[in-house]
């Protein structure tokens, strides 16, 4: 027999808090609950394996010490440090705007060709940028990390940090930029709090500089305003992503911000790629701060509350979705033959925003199934007793789950994964949880298992090359679906058929099958070529997600109850005891 949930947790009700603890430091690591790991925590607390998310990728102590006397670490031939920022420009460099290529070029010629300088506070950021740039670059590159002189890239951050300028020097555009290199690659290293920290001073200071907001004086140029859009949107959005994702909250509210977006939104073609890019994936974080504040920050009073939340998120996303333009969406059809990096993150982001949004409701459900199945009380389907809009927004989760696991799969297959990037691992990791749980607790699906094993092996491919973060991570979910159940070993991924990895439709529960497809009759057939138009749920197609306030009362109610959000009373405690 299953345990229950509530056996599972120790039958009492969930803290409100989430730490993760390293015995090698007593002080514990805070995560909030809109990070994917703090589920897990609730669900296993006490893992092993949950101590890598207090333990930084590269762990030693003094690795990140500054040195009295800076200095320039060898740097590769200059083609070769070209080479990497292109490697690095196609990973990050749209989806936030930190510098320009010409820019770039510039930079790398003062670099090499003039002696070293480091009295002056923009050779000083050069300096630092540049390094910051080669260390992306090989992060990006480098496709197995074996050894103990850190994760790649780590001797050219290292030696960035000596570099960085102190943070009372006067601010520039500049600087931010530096300052929000230096967040993402923290962020990396799991170094969570010092990544928070670091974009925290970046949005402060663009902030200081009035970036957030649009400037009146005749005398700045186009392109001078163009450059400050797009450096305030990429720390807006680096801040939103950061923060959000690591259960913290979000520094600045839209209210206060003024500025326009880096492209015209009017389908023109006018705006350069980068521009376009830059300007759809900030919008889907600036929906991702809502998520971040309104589903888990601010504790809503009623259910009632958490569902005109959810609904009016879904609503957004659906709007945002029917906006893009058709270089940014993604065709299931051609994945195996054609797939970019910008492409691939900005959906990934998208997706990753309707897991979100629909996870504590999906987390309860499933905690009731394994709670009844616990008493031998399971219903056969899972919709049974389940308002349509309520089963639309679970089945909206679980189809984003899927594509987010299938876009990765392609990228893997086409070299355009991140092995040691923080954000590939972790949207993967919170798609494999989800499907985890939705194997465990609800009926047999192939899509699904297949999905879910796909997930795994994608993180095992990665522990494999050497991230150890993400070993422990997969670690984390075999021992999680051994607890929740026990039939399962926890050593059971299976390579799926590769042909049917990528042709599975993400929102189809048919199971694939050779030859003719056999049709379902629960499931009407969707056209491939229709995913991005079909109706995950309302929302996904022209009308509006409409969840009625007295569509399952109760189950919104008990939702309410497990997203533990009300937590700054413990936080303040716990802050104030280290």
């Amino acid at each position: 027999m299953r345990p229950s949930l509530n056996e599972m947790t120790g039958g009492m009700r969930e803290p409100e808090m989430c730490f993760c603890i390293d015995q090698a430091n007593i002080t514990p690591d805070f995560l909030g609950p809109s990070a994917a790991t703090h589920m897990v925590e609730r669900l296993n607390p006490g893992s092993k394996n949950l101590a890598w998310d207090a333990r930084p990728l590269y762990g030693d102590p003094l690795s990140l010490q500054r040195s009295i006397t800076p200095s320039l670490p060898g740097l590769p031939p200059i083609e070769f440090a070209k080479h990497l920022f292109w490697v690095q420009f196609s990973y990050i460099g749209t989806i936030f705007s930190l510098i320009h290529p010409r820019q770039f070029e510039e930079r790398l010629l003062f670099v090499y060709n003039r002696p070293a300088d480091f009295s002056r506070l923009e050779n000083r950021l050069i300096y630092c940028q540049t390094l910051l740039v080669l260390a992306f670059g090989l992060m990006y590159s480098v496709n197995q990390w074996s050894g103990d002189d850190g994760p790649p890239g780590f001797k050219f951050f290292k030696h960035a940090l000596e570099l960085l300028p102190d943070i009372h020097e006067e601010g520039s555009i500049f600087f931010v930029e530096v300052l929000c290199y230096v967040a993402y690659f923290m962020q990396n290293l799991n170094r969570r709090d010092a990544a928070f920290i670091y974009i925290g001073l970046a949005l402060r200071m663009a902030i200081s500089l009035g970036l957030h907001q649009e400037v009146s004086d005749p005398m700045i140029s186009e392109k001078d305003r163009n450059r400050r859009r797009s450096a305030w949107w990429s720390v807006y959005s680096l801040d939103r992503v950061l923060s959000v994702r690591s259960g913290n909250p979000i520094t600045i509210q839209d209210d206060d911000i003024g500025t326009s977006w880096p492209a015209a939104l009017d389908g023109s073609i006018r705006d350069p790629w980068p521009s376009i890019v830059l300007t759809y994936y900030t919008q889907v974080s600036r929906i991702l701060g809502r998520i971040g504040e309104e589903i888990y920050r601010k504790k809503p009073r009623s259910g009632s509350n958490l569902i005109k939340s959810v609904q009016s998120v879904m609503n957004d996303l659906s709007a945002w979705l029917g906006s893009i333009p058709d270089s940014l969406r993604i065709d299931f059809n051609e994945l195996e033959s054609h797939v970019n990096r910008e492409t691939v993150s900005v959906n990934l982001h998208f997706y990753s925003c309707v897991n979100m949004t629909a996870r504590p409701l999906v987390f309860y459900v499933i905690k009731r199934r394994l709670d009844a199945g616990a008493n031998g009380t399971t219903l056969e389907d899972w919709k049974d007793g389940l308002a349509p809009n309520t089963v639309a927004v679970i089945e909206s989760c679980i189809s984003a789950a899927r594509a987010t696991i299938m876009i990765m799969d392609a990228a893997d297959k086409h070299s355009l994964i991140a092995t040691y990037g923080y954000l590939d691992g972790d949207y993967i990791f919170a798609a494999a949880l989800l499907l985890v749980m939705v194997n465990a607790a609800f009926p047999y699906n192939e899509a699904n298992e297949r999905s879910m094993d796909m997930a795994l092996n994608l993180l095992r491919k990665m522990a494999n090359k050497g991230n150890a973060y993400l070993e422990s991570r997969h670690a984390l979910l075999l021992e999680l679906r051994t607890a929740i159940d026990p039939q399962c070993n926890g050593n059971t991924e299976q390579n799926p058929n590769p042909d049917l990895q990528v042709r599975d439709n993400p929102n189809s529960d048919r199971a694939p099958s050779s030859g003719a497809a056999a049709a379902d009759p629960e499931t009407p057939p969707i056209a491939l070529n229709d995913w991005q138009q079909a109706s995950l749920f309302p929302s996904f197609g022209n009308a509006s997600l409409q969840i009625s306030l007295d569509d399952d009362p109760a189950l919104w109610e008990g939702a309410l109850d497990q997203i533990n959000i009300d937590m700054d009373t413990d936080w303040i405690e716990s802050t104030l005891r280290r």
